[in-house]
């Protein structure tokens, strides 16, 4: 019995022997598979300065002086581009070592220069290896792409000569023709981007018309619709929109949408036919006008230009409008004339043809179909005519033709006007030598001419920015078209207030330049406090400069609109991975569109990236609110939140107001100097 009691044992034995030599087998063959990619990390780590001459081909001039018409760029911000980014809170980025020095010799220039070599001491060669052997992040690709476009791009904007296509144009005055109309077809249209480019924009009494035909409704699932419905979430939906849209300034950004007219056929969740006309500027909707077959009030200011904005239509939930036989026999024995009231069905029918044509007029968008008046639609302030260079048609209809006549024969942008604006007046003060209290880095784009024009004649006219004891720049980086960025140095030229990043532009790589902003207000001027803002964003310089005043000047500060606890949105647009971010909530994080940090928070913020140490995110504000967590580790920053940073619009007594257009920036600059901190009409 003893001796049956110590088999089992022994073949346990036996089979945990087999299993181990199994797993040791499978190890050592991974290993013979694996060994050689380890090697070749290894030395591509380990290479030292004199293998990068290898790549010498591919060196970046370095910057001879200050001068902000040039590209002004270090190692902070340029190797962003060739670093490991971290995938999660507790991992490190792979490190590549810098030959760039962060802080200036003293007595030296405090002028930014690049890095001699483009992946500083790995080879191109060698990068290109490493990345065909290594999962890059899907932001670390982007702006390795966006930094060789950049590179490229620049070079042709140094060899570029303006004359050779008449961009010359543009500062001579001289006028640039433009068809009187233009044409396309259905099959043209769907061939393309589903876009017919307005080559001038539009102007008063331009007009297009669209023929189309609706397609039946088909099912769709939303989920909103189905917690609402407990699982039901099945709704049959025809609709398609009409866009005028802007130029695109920024890859990633949306452009704006000067009109978005959106008929629905089945509805939505009012369960009858709409059209919905709306605007978007910055990717940020207004508020909606929805036309629903309920005629709009005949109040003179609801009318736009003589015609009601929403036209009534037969709808099957309709009060029967018709008096009753009591009422109708009174008025007749009074002698009351009664007039006939005419209804119609809505406008558009699935599978019908459709005949819609799309008039601007003085004070709005008139929309008719089928010779009949529809809706009509008010200009906001800071949508243009002449900005409505595309429309777009997209949705569930089929387009047979599209005819738009009646055009402007020039662009605005190619009018003398456009040259006036380039006034001596508006030109930035030196940098000055001294420390500064403030530095405010502006993001901009390539094409937002008008936006910056609108800052330098309002808010840059400060008179604590005149006294040099506040500078504001604007940081921009590159356009696809040579052209653009052709204008924007000769911009910066003229102004000096331009900071060009030498990589191409995205929605996703803003906080590139808000490493760019840091740097240049530590060692391009000595500023006690940095500020990020964008182009569209108003700010009331004395007022921010006497909130810091409020503060403990012994104290790291992170100012403005403070969100606590925000969760990352897991679906949707604007949604963001777990990849890209695993935690559960956001820092502690000041909204883009203005905050104020100490420069000793910005200096942290250099020198970890410099290590190659610095978490990126492609949300800017978040990532500054992540990194000044981090820098409260070791010293104690105060927060300061405030409303009056506005992230949406503008609240009366503001700090900073934001989505402002360049009409309110002047609106809201003509009430400042009339003492009041008032809004104007938000677009």
């Amino acid at each position: 019995m003893k001796r049956l009691k110590i088999e089992p044992s022994s073949t346990r034995r036996c089979k945990l022997s087999h299993m181990l030599l199994a797993v040791g087998a499978i190890y050592l063959v991974f290993l013979a598979f694996k060994f050689p990619h380890f090697l070749e990390i290894a030395s591509m780590l380990s290479v030292d300065d004199s293998y990068a001459g290898l790549d010498s081909s591919s060196m970046v001039k370095d910057v001879e002086d200050s001068d902000l018409s040039k590209p002004s760029f270090s190692s902070v911000y340029k190797d962003a581009f060739h670093r490991k980014l971290e995938d999660n809170q507790n991992q490190n980025a792979p490190m590549m070592p810098s030959k760039e020095p962060l802080e200036d010799e003293k007595g030296g220039s405090k002028t930014i220069k690049p890095l001699q070599y483009r992946y500083g001491r790995i080879t191109g060669e060698i990068m290109r290896r490493r990345n065909a052997t290594m999962k890059l992040s899907p932001l670390e690709r982007m702006a390795d792409e966006a930094w060789l476009l950049g590179l490229k791009a620049w070079e042709e904007v140094e060899k570029y000569d303006g004359e050779e296509i008449g961009q010359s144009l543009l500062y001579e005055g001289k006028i640039e023709s433009c068809p009187l109309w233009v044409s396309m077809s259905g099959e043209e249209l769907a061939g393309g981007d589903k876009m017919m480019f307005l080559p001038c924009g539009l102007s008063a009494g331009s007009s297009i018309t669209i023929v189309g035909t609706p397609h039946h409704a088909h099912q769709e699932y939303v989920p909103q619709l189905a917690r609402l419905r407990n699982g039901n979430g099945i709704v049959m939906v025809s609709q398609f929109m009409i866009e005028l849209q802007g130029l695109k300034s920024v890859e990633g950004e949306d452009p704006p949408k000067i009109l978005h007219l959106n008929p629905r056929l089945r509805g939505d969740w009012s369960q009858h036919p709409v059209i919905e006309h709306n605007t978007c500027y910055r990717m940020q909707w207004g508020t909606a006008q929805r036309c629903d077959g309920l005629p709009s009030k005949k109040d003179e200011d609801m009318l736009v230009d003589e015609h009601a904005r929403c036209e009534k239509w037969m709808r099957d939930d309709n009060v029967d409008s018709k008096e009753s036989k009591t009422a109708s026999w009174f008025k007749r024995f009074i002698g009351r004339e009664q007039k006939p009231e005419v209804t119609w069905p809505f406008p558009f029918v699935e599978g019908g043809l459709f005949i819609l044509t799309l008039r601007a007029g003085v004070d709005g968008y008139h929309i008719t179909v089928g010779g009949r008046h529809v809706t009509s639609f008010p200009y906001r302030p800071g949508f243009t005519l002449e900005d409505a260079t595309g429309l777009a048609i997209k949705g569930d209809v089929d387009v047979h033709s599209v005819f738009a006549t009646s055009l402007p024969s020039s662009h605005p942008s190619f009018s003398p006007q456009r040259v006036l604006e380039m006034s001596e007046k508006w030109k930035a003060h030196p940098l000055p030598k001294s420390p500064i209290q403030l530095f405010i880095g502006i993001l901009s784009a390539t094409n937002h001419f008008a936006e910056r024009m609108a800052v330098r004649k309002t808010w840059m006219q400060s008179s604590v920015i005149k006294s040099s004891n506040v500078v504001a720049r604007f940081f921009v980086a590159l356009n696809p078209r040579k052209e653009v960025n052709a204008v924007l140095k000769r911009e910066a030229a003229y102004f000096g207030d331009i900071v060009i990043l030498p990589f191409m532009d995205r929605y996703e790589l803003v906080v590139l330049k808000t490493i760019a902003i840091c740097e240049f207000g530590v060692r391009n001027v000595s500023a006690a406090y940095i500020m990020k803002c964008d182009d569209d964003t108003f700010v009331r310089v004395d007022t921010v400069l006497k909130e810091i005043d409020r503060t403990s000047p012994n104290k790291s500060l992170y100012m403005g609109n403070l969100n606590l606890l925000h969760r990352p949105l897991r679906n949707g647009k604007w949604a963001v991975t777990f990849e890209e971010w695993p935690e559960e909530v956001y820092p502690p994080y000041a909204n883009g569109p203005g905050y104020v940090i100490s420069t000793d928070i910005a200096k942290f913020v250099i020198a970890q990236h410099g290590k190659r140490s610095l978490r990126l995110f492609k949300m800017e504000d978040v990532s500054m609110g992540m990194w000044v967590e981090q820098f409260n580790s070791s010293t104690p920053v105060q927060y300061s939140h405030n409303w009056k940073f506005c992230q949406y619009g503008c609240l009366e007594n503001y700090y900073t107001a934001h989505y402002q257009s360049p009409r309110q920036m002047i609106c809201l600059w003509d009430k400042l100097a009339r003492g009041r901190a008032q809004c104007c009409s938000f677009r």
